[in-house]
């Protein structure tokens, strides 16, 4: 199963209680609208409508809207049928207004298209039809099934002249209503389209990892071979007497040792951060620890002096020795000193709950194309093939820890990296269950 697939029904989730929300809305504005016009039509036209049960229906349009209300602060997920449901009951009180006030001769009947609209906007295929064939059998009913309404006080050219009144404040009504209404159901479609994007980009992104871990997890294994046997011979060339002999010959050697190591340590990084370590498990330091160590290996094995180091975390914890941040703050820290030979800064802080690492350089700085893009493959200011990725890891792996990475610029000159992680993330007891 992808990212994508378990994102889905969550964000479709989201969409539905945003939109019976939308129906909880103009259901209360139905209430409000049909209480005005049975006020204005029973004191200022004189219309003879039977008030109570007409109040009935608007007191059980209240009672929906709260029990909706409640369905949502319990943030359970709203299914097909329930807002089907609920536009059906509208339908129903709708067609008993309506039935109280002269049947299918009422201008408001129109008002049954508006339940059809969001009905098409909201609901599956099958649904929407049954709501067409709900409020075309209430509209049909209507027709001959219905109180009249006592209008023998009034002419004919009266009544033709409030007939037309009715229509048009329900043409207003529905023509206002929809695009409202119809507005911001699509926004919220669009959100949700939005949303589900960036999940299918995230989900590519580690599929893009994972394909990477597993090249060169692959690659790590087989230099593991060949760096072992360069390792024991320039150990025999060390014992050799003719070329110990010739110290500027032993001291070549002696480096030679050195980066041959340094590339065994960074094969076992490898091995280490896709968990097919030769057993070897994670080890447990302190946060102090980790970093301290971490500065001092980067330091001697780039001969970089220029590195000004800031720990000012705190009360120390345990934590796990995490090699994947291990690489990740590596790899930042070659992309500074590359960018700033001659200063890079380094502060490790606690904020509240948060660990933050800040990594400071005084070089030109993120091209502010790349600046908009930071943590997406292949985008980089280095012009070399599979550049960029150092960044799109650092952003994924932070991430996977449930932290962000933030890059900027300064505005006094070059850039700055802060990487924000949880410490609920590094704790021993949250990796081992306390």
């Amino acid at each position: 199963m992808t990212l994508d697939d378990t994102a889905r029904p969550d964000s479709q989730g989201v969409v539905e209680r945003q939109n019976l929300l939308i129906l909880i809305q103009l259901r209360w504005i139905a209430v409000f609208g049909q209480m005005v016009m049975m006020t204005v039509a029973h004191l200022a036209f004189g219309l003879d409508i039977p008030l109570q049960p007409m109040a009935g229906v608007l007191a059980a349009l209240v009672a929906l809207n709260i029990f909706s209300l409640s369905r949502l602060w319990k943030q359970t997920p709203v299914s097909n049928a329930e807002l089907f449901a609920a536009l059906a009951f509208d339908v129903a009180a709708l067609t008993t207004q309506l039935y109280f006030s002269g049947g299918a001769t009422n201008p408001f009947t129109f008002l049954f298209l508006l339940q059809v609209t969001l009905g098409a906007v909201l609901l599956n295929a099958w649904s929407t039809w049954a709501l067409v064939g709900l409020t075309g059998l209430c509209f049909a009913g209507l027709t001959s099934i219905y109180r009249p309404m006592d209008l023998v006080t009034h002419d004919a050219a009266e009544l033709f002249s409030l007939h037309i009144y009715g229509t048009a404040i329900c043409f207003a009504l529905d023509a206002t209503l929809l695009v409202v209404f119809v507005t911001r159901i699509n926004r919220n479609l669009r959100e949700r389209d939005a949303r589900l994007a960036g999940f299918r980009q995230q989900a590519a992104e580690e599929d893009h990892i994972v394909r990477m871990g597993l090249l060169a997890s692959g690659a790590a294994h087989e230099l593991g071979t060949p760096l072992a046997t360069l390792s024991v011979i320039l150990g025999d060339w060390r014992r050799m007497p003719a070329l110990t002999a010739d110290p500027e010959l032993g001291q070549e050697i002696a480096q030679m040792q050195a980066e041959v190591q340094r590339c065994k340590t960074i094969v076992t990084g490898i091995l280490l951060s896709a968990g097919q370590a030769r057993g070897e498990s994670a080890g447990v330091t302190t946060l102090h620890t980790f970093f301290d160590d971490l500065v001092e290996d980067w330091r001697s094995a780039r001969s970089a002096t220029n590195l000004r180091y800031n720990n000012a975390f705190g009360e120390d914890l345990p934590i796990v020795s995490e090699s994947a941040l291990r690489q990740v703050m590596f790899n930042l820290l070659d992309n500074a000193f590359e960018a700033s030979p001659r200063w890079v800064g380094f502060s490790v802080v606690r904020n509240g709950d948060m660990l933050v690492l800040t990594i400071r350089d005084v070089g030109p700085g993120f091209v502010p194309d790349i600046l908009a893009q930071i943590g997406k493959p292949y985008q980089s200011s280095k012009g070399r093939p599979g550049g960029g990725l150092g960044l799109f890891l650092v952003v994924n792996v932070v991430r996977k820890l449930g932290g962000r990475v933030v890059a900027r610029n300064r505005q006094t000159g070059g850039a700055v990296v802060i990487l924000e992680l949880p410490l609920a993330a590094l704790r021993i007891e949250a990796r081992h269950g306390g």
